[in-house]
């Protein structure tokens, strides 16, 4: 192996030198168009070019240990780990990368662009080393696979699938639509939970502030007054005192419940009763069984469409899955397929999917369009989610509102009822 040291432009026109490591002068020619440069001189390296560079790496070395050294080790490793970026921001990475293929340039220099097109949520750095990887004579596949916080089983197979076929391109404009589908469900799902939330937390904080500080005060006055509280009132002070006396001791009462329900959300038993909560729920157990159905259906049909072969679909939509009794129902029908069996018939005898997907199935089977099939039923059930939404909230908002009236037209009731007993004692 020789050295070479080259001068380059980039694209932007910016200046680049380095020193490679190739057999002859052709082969760092070819290198440096592989790393989307541009050559403006070659030329075997010299004595001071290698020192030169050697020492910069050093320095870039040194300058990375010095800031690094700054943070205590196990904080440098939290702020260094690599965030999952969230659907919206793959499929703005993926939709970018389809339009630079589809603009006819090369994959190298593709990922090259894409690491200064900047993608939120995905840093530049993702980029060069999938273009360091392909440019080291890997597939894009496998080098995604080997950044599994940023790509999952569901991209990586996906892209394979669209390598094997020579369709890249329009595997990954259907993955930028499949994270368009399923960001957009999701944002639907927060928004429809955001208005309730709001105003219970600040009813909440409304009746906090009340019994802890404005109910005292009146306490006071009561206290001057030798007249009998009726009994709403006398039960209020004694809510009022536990909430001013023992507060750390409600405190540490949430914190054990907190505790208690974590531990058992997190073993089987537990993941699974919330689950089947979930789904059987008065109000939003409709919206949920709806999300879960379009997600299994969404991504099982984007796996098939794509190539991608059955029982490697059904495995990747188990891990996607967020519901532990569908996740054993896939698992269950992984296995019937295994042995011979259509889709259809484990997925009918789990008796968790609607007879609706099951019969559909059945039909695409027999037609030979079970992909189709699937995306027809994800988008039926996507349009059944958002009226279900719609009800969800329409129903939930007068409830939370009925509640905190409740809640606040009983403490003045309290207060009031004990002011007209002390009024009508001074009456008399």
């Amino acid at each position: 192996m020789a050295q070479f040291s080259y001068k380059a432009r980039r694209r932007s026109g910016e200046v680049v030198t380095g020193v490679l490591d190739v057999a002859d002068r052709p082969a760092a020619l070819v290198q440096i168009e592989k790393l989307g440069l541009f050559p403006v001189a070659v030329d075997a390296a010299k004595g001071s070019e290698l020192k030169a560079a050697q020492r910069k790496g050093d320095a870039a070395a040194g300058a990375g240990g010095a800031k690094a050294g700054i943070l205590p080790p196990a904080l440098r490793e939290y702020f260094q780990r690599q965030r999952k970026p969230g659907l919206k921001e793959l499929a703005t990475f993926t939709q970018q990368l389809a339009n630079l293929l589809h603009s006819g340039m090369p994959l190298t220099l593709a990922l090259n662009s894409m690491t200064h097109l900047g993608s939120k949520g995905i840093p530049p750095e993702v980029s060069k080393q999938l273009r360091q990887d392909v440019t080291e004579g890997r597939s894009l596949s496998e080098a995604m696979s080997k950044q599994p916080v940023v790509f999952s089983d569901l991209y990586v197979n996906m892209v394979k699938a669209g390598e094997t076929s020579g369709g890249l391109e329009d595997v990954l404009r259907r993955l930028a639509e499949h994270f368009e589908r399923f960001a957009e469900v999701q944002s639907k799902f927060t928004s429809a939970l955001v208005y309730p939330a709001f105003v219970a937390l600040v009813g909440v904080c409304i009746i906090f502030f009340f019994m802890t500080y404005m109910l005292p005060k009146f306490l006071n006055i009561f206290e001057g007054m030798k007249v009998e509280l009726p009994l709403a009132t006398r039960i209020l002070v004694g809510i009022s005192h536990v909430f001013s006396s023992y507060w750390w001791l409600m405190l540490l009462v949430v914190i054990a419940v907190f505790v208690v329900f974590k531990r058992f959300q997190s073993s089987a038993h537990g993941k699974r009763t919330i689950d089947g909560w979930k789904m059987n729920a008065p109000v939003i157990g409709a919206a949920v069984r709806l999300n879960l159905f379009g997600q299994f259906a969404r991504t099982l049909g984007t796996l098939l469409q794509n190539g991608v072969p059955v029982l490697m679909a059904l495995k990747i939509t188990e891990q996607i899955i967020p519901n532990l009794m569908i996740k054993e129902a896939i698992a269950q029908t992984r296995e019937a397929v295994t042995d011979g069996k259509t889709l259809a018939q484990p997925l009918a005898k789990s008796k968790l999917f609607p007879q609706l997907m099951i019969d559909l199935i059945k039909i695409g089977e027999e037609t030979g369009d079970v992909p189709g099939t699937l995306k027809n039923l994800a988008e039926t059930y996507e349009s059944q989610l958002n009226v279900a939404l719609k009800v969800m909230t329409n129903m939930i908002e007068p409830v939370m509102i009925v509640i905190m009236a409740l809640g606040v037209g009983g403490l003045l009731f309290s207060v009031l009822s004990a002011m007209f007993a002390i009024t009508s004692n001074i009456g008399r």
